[in-house]
């Protein structure tokens, strides 16, 4: 069971123009199959009058499930090189749909390769990317006299500082890889001379941005 994996933080469509051949690359987040294909037809009705809608997708946080189509490109030339992309930057439940409007000059086979992967490496660019992790979150109360520096300790040790809330106490939400726990109490209990709670609040994916 993986811990880690990375999607496209959000919709986005990025155009290249290589030789006159407008490649206008779609990219989405998808959690199914069903979802992907969806997106894919939805970007063949948004542009009927291109020659190519080509596509490829990578599903689940191992990334098992993958599947592309050139859509009338010759064979291994789309569908492949955009697969490679998502694969090399280790994307999953993401969905890419690049359409091609051809310019009138031929690119052959090692510049449709080219184009089709670096139009959806560029597009990857300007959507972004998330990174979705399996901690363990625990909840750290204190009094609001220790809240700022604790805060800020927090902030600026390797600990991904998740959510904080104000009521009776200062809480801050922190998650811990696997392991963690015992040397993270340990360095709190230093830190605030035992004043701060511990609360385990379980295993959760948590996603913020790279």
């Amino acid at each position: 069971m993986t811990d880690r994996y990375l999607s496209v933080a959000r919709s986005g469509v990025h155009e290249l123009e290589i030789k006159r051949s407008r490649f206008l690359c779609a990219l989405a987040p998808v959690t199914s199959e069903e979802a992907a294909r969806e997106f894919i037809a939805a970007r063949r009705r948004t542009d009927p009058g291109a020659r190519h809608h080509c596509h490829a997708f990578v599903l689940g946080a191992d990334g098992r499930t993958r599947r592309s189509s050139d859509d009338g490109e010759p064979a291994g030339t789309a569908g492949t090189p955009m697969l490679e992309v998502l694969r090399r930057r280790e994307l999953t439940d993401t969905v890419a749909v690049v359409t091609r409007y051809f310019g009138g000059v031929l690119l052959g086979a090692g510049g449709l390769i080219r184009a089709y992967g670096q139009s959806v490496s560029d597009a990857v660019e300007v959507v972004g990317v998330l990174e979705h992790r399996r901690l363990r979150l625990v909840e750290v109360a204190v009094s609001y006299d220790r809240a700022g520096r604790l805060e800020n300790d927090l902030r600026a040790s390797p600990h991904l500082v998740h959510a904080t809330r104000y009521d009776e106490l200062a809480r801050f939400e922190i998650g811990l890889a696997p392991g963690e726990a015992p040397a993270f109490e340990s360095w709190l209990a230093d830190l605030t001379n035992g004043e701060a709670s511990t609360t385990e609040l379980g295993d959760h994916w948590v996603v913020h941005r790279r």
